[in-house]
Formats: structure tokens, C-alpha cells, sequence
């Protein structure tokens, strides 16, 4: 059972990467206050956890010379670095501590170091992407939680403090989840830089393509949002289109990589929308 802890607890955060330098200021603007941000010695790491902590008036520190002085520990480093690093900081975090981590793909166990110290821990991950460059913000983001009870039950109030939404998650349904979070975003970039190839095919360069289909896109999202995936369907595969499916199928052998790309959605068209001339489709892409 944890002490009792301020409404708000206080936070130090281990790794100054592209979560955790969206995390701070979130977690500033609700009223937390950041202690301590840890991170390399040298280095870019060190550059921008010197940046962050300046940002939050936060003390900054390494994995040496880390006090864990706050109620909660949260990690933003890379899933490989997790397990590692929470077992380098057990010794010094003490008892009765919290400690997260933001991995969509791992659990909680990965802080086993920590629980055994008897902190109690949690995997507190956020649908959303964080790129260089970009700032993405975490009101309305879902955050899947799992773990120990008293901790999952404080990351829930810190996550609705955060205008986000939390709901729970079960261990083993993680690699799904992480699966799912996959097709949600970098594999739609994929597609789009698949779609990139196909446009140079058709004398358009890679600038200008990305340019002329952002409104299309942009278009298929909103359609999607408010009318569902059947409701947002369009197309050659909607209409039954053999010859102009046929057709597409023909000039994408000169992108055997794209082509890949188009029959693998083919079969998702076929399975999970609406499409006419369903199985004379189904025999051109077997063909």
C-alpha cells in the first residue's frame, strides 16, 4: 500500500527524448511540478535534458548522480533502455515509490526492479506520435494504462488532469495494441511514401505529390471519422472496376514494392468493405 501522496505528486522524469519533452510541459500546465529530469552525461540526451530542465526549474541529473527524491518516477527512454535502467535507479529510489513507463508494447513487469523495491508500477502509454519538429499535444489523446492497482489509479487522475483520457489495458493484449497503434500511424506514412512512388510514375515528383494529395487525404480522414470505413469507401474497388483495377495492377510492376503495397490492401478491401464485382476482384488480384 502507497503512503499517502500529495494530490498532485511530484515528478521525476528519466529521459529528455521526444515524449518526454512533450510530456513536461503537459504535465506543467496541470499543476505538476517536475523535480528532477534524468538523462546521459553528454550528448544531444544531455543538451536537451539541460533545455527541458530549464523549461520545468527542474534539477537535472544522470543515472550516477539521480536523487529520486520525487513521488514518481516516470520513464521516457526506448524500450530496450527500460528494464536496464530501472534496475540501475531501484537502489536509490527507495520504498513506496511510483514509477511509470510510456512503452505501448511492454508491460508493466518491465519495472520489476522497482516493484520488488516495492514501488508500485504501471505502463502508462499514449496513442499519439512524437516527431522532431512537431509538438503533438495530449488533450483528448487515449493513454492505455496497465499495472499495479495503486499505481494505474493515480495515472488515471494524472491522465484526466492532462485533458487526456485513460482507460485499462491487460497485459496481454499489449503486443495487439501496439500492433494496432502501428497501422494508426508510421504504416500510414509508409503508405503515403508508397503512394509518393506510384506518383512518379505518373511524371509527378515527390514535392509536388505530397502537396497535391494532402487535400484528398485530409478528406478520406474526415469521411472516415464521420462516416465510418464503408461510408468512407470510393473508387474503382466500390464501383467493380475490373479493367481499371487491372490496369493499376499492370503499370505497378514497374514499383514492385508499391505493387506489394496495393495488393495486400486489395485483399483488406475485399474482407472488410464494400465492393462490387467481389469475386471477379478477388480472382484478378489470386491472378
Amino acid at each position: 500500500m502507497l503512503p499517502a501522496m500529495a494530490a498532485k505528486p511530484s515528478i521525476a522524469i528519466v529521459g529528455a527524448g521526444r515524449l518526454g519533452s512533450a510530456l513536461v510541459p503537459a504535465l506543467m500546465s496541470a499543476g505538476y511540478r517536475i523535480a528532477e529530469i534524468i538523462s546521459r552525461r553528454q550528448g544531444g540526451s544531455r543538451r536537451k535534458a539541460l533545455a527541458l530542465a530549464q523549461k520545468a526549474r527542474a534539477r537535472i541529473s544522470s543515472l550516477r548522480d539521480a536523487r529520486l527524491d520525487a513521488d514518481l518516477i516516470w520513464f521516457c527512454v526506448p524500450d530496450r533502455e527500460i528494464a536496464r535502467v530501472a534496475k540501475a535507479l531501484a537502489e536509490k529510489a527507495g520504498r513506496k515509490k511510483l514509477a511509470f513507463h510510456s512503452s505501448g508494447a511492454l508491460t508493466s513487469d518491465e519495472l520489476e526492479g522497482l516493484r520488488k523495491r516495492g514501488a508500485a508500477v504501471a505502463s502508462v502509454h499514449p496513442l499519439m506520435t512524437f516527431v522532431t519538429g512537431s509538438e503533438s499535444a495530449l488533450s483528448g489523446v487515449p493513454f492505455a494504462l496497465e499495472g499495479d492497482a495503486a499505481a494505474v489509479r493515480i495515472a488515471r487522475r494524472i491522465v484526466r488532469d492532462l485533458r487526456a483520457i485513460p482507460y485499462t489495458i491487460r497485459k496481454t493484449d499489449k503486443a495487439a495494441y501496439h500492433a494496432w497503434g502501428a497501422f494508426t500511424s508510421p504504416l500510414i506514412v509508409a503508405l503515403l511514401a508508397s503512394a509518393e512512388q506510384v506518383a512518379g510514375a505518373a511524371g509527378v515528383g515527390v514535392v509536388n505529390a505530397r502537396q497535391r494529395m494532402l487535400p484528398i487525404v485530409r478528406q478520406t480522414v474526415e469521411n472516415y471519422a464521420r462516416l465510418g470505413p464503408a461510408g468512407a469507401s470510393s473508387g474503382p474497388w466500390v464501383r467493380g472496376d475490373i479493367e481499371t483495377v487491372r490496369k493499376h495492377l499492370k503499370v505497378l510492376k514497374k514499383i514492385p514494392e508499391a505493387r506489394s503495397v496495393y495488393l495486400a490492401l486489395g485483399q483488406a478491401t475485399l474482407r472488410y468493405l464494400p465492393v462490387g464485382n467481389r469475386k471477379k476482384l478477388r480472382a484478378l488480384l489470386k491472378s
